[in-house]
Parts: structure tokens; C-alpha cells; sequence
């Protein structure tokens, strides 16, 4: 099989609709229909609604949980609307890959829980790729994707896109069983 990558010079924003335009071609061509997008304020699934709708492929927003409403990254209850009424499904949930009590007890007692090292592990790949998985994780957990079948997953740096993958799906409980089978786009520094 020959398979094509955009390896992105720089990371984030502007790698929006090119990562999105080949997650749509890869997509068509695997007969995918859900595809799982990392959205902070709506930007990229509203960005991949427009691309990936006409071709009748299911865009699922994940966003970043309330723990980080100080910091202003949570999405806000209107644009959280927008995409409803858009038909957009948005979970908000706790990372899959940290954030959490294990993190927690980390930083008081140090060393690592599971999920870090997992986290910082797809980090060498990019910042993207453990966004990619992490989402996909919380999608799964929130019962939003259809798990018998392949999914697409979008995610970047900051903002926008510039990291697409194919996987066969898994639940945070069962990540043994995530496979990464393509990636789509990435930026060249992690």
C-alpha cells in the first residue's frame, strides 16, 4: 500500500484545512464515516463540519474539561450551542492521558502515573498526536464513536490542525487494543 503524508514545516493553525482535506480524502476512501476533532472554541469542527459533512461523515468535537476554566481553554456554553445546532456532538470530559487524581498525586508525591508516560510518550511524535489519541480515548469513554469501525481522528498544536491519524478505536480501560494503522499528517518538530 502507498500511503500519503503531510509532514507540516511548522505546527498548528495554518495546517487546518490541509490536514482536514486529507483526513476527508482518506476517510472517503476507507468508507470511515466518523471523524473525532480536537476543538478548544468550536474553530475546527465547524472548519470540519464544513469539509466533512457533504460527504456524509460524522464530525465528533472533544474539548478540553472545566478543570481548565481559569485558563480560559474550556469551551464556552454558546459556542458549544453553535455546533449543537449544527449537529456537532461535543464531550467534555476529564484527558484520558492525564489531568487527573493520578496527576495529581504525582505532583504532590512525584513520579509518574500510567497515563503520563503514554502522554509524554506520543508527545515525541507531536503535540497533535497526543491530542489525536487522547480525544479519541474520551470520545470512546463518552460512548460518541462507533467502536467496531475505524475512526479518523484530527488534532494540532494550539490551535487549529495539523495531526491526522486512522485507528481502530478503544476505551481508556481497554488501550492496549488502540492501534494508530495510519498517520495522515503531522508537523515535523514535536
Amino acid at each position: 500500500m502507498e500511503l500519503r503524508t503531510l509532514i507540516f514545516e511548522t505546527a498548528g493553525k495554518a495546517n487546518t484545512e490541509e490536514t482536514l482535506q486529507i483526513a476527508a480524502e482518506r476517510a472517503t476512501a476507507l468508507g470511515i464515516k466518523q471523524v473525532v476533532v480536537a476543538s478548544s472554541h468550536g474553530y475546527t469542527a465547524r472548519t470540519a463540519h464544513a469539509i466533512l459533512a457533504p460527504l456524509g461523515i460524522q464530525v465528533i468535537a472533544v474539548t478540553l474539561c472545566h478543570g481548565f476554566t481559569h485558563l480560559g481553554w474550556p469551551m464556552t456554553p454558546s459556542e458549544q450551542a453553535e455546533l449543537t445546532d449544527l449537529d456537532i456532538p461535543v464531550v467534555t470530559g476529564i484527558h484520558a492521558l492525564g489531568d487527573g487524581v493520578g496527576a495529581a498525586l504525582s505532583k504532590k508525591g512525584g513520579g509518574r502515573a500510567p497515563e503520563e508516560i503514554v502522554r509524554e510518550t506520543l508527545y515525541r511524535f507531536s503535540q497533535g498526536m497526543k491530542v489525536a489519541v487522547e480525544c479519541l480515548l474520551m470520545a470512546a469513554d463518552a460512548g460518541r464513536i462507533n467502536m467496531d469501525a475505524e475512526i479518523i481522528e484530527v488534532a494540532g498544536t494550539g490551535e487549529g490542525a495539523d495531526t491526522a491519524i486512522v485507528c481502530k478505536p478503544a476505551y481508556p480501560r481497554t488501550f492496549h487494543q488502540l492501534e494508530i494503522r495510519e498517520i495522515l499528517a503531522k508537523p515535523r518538530k514535536p
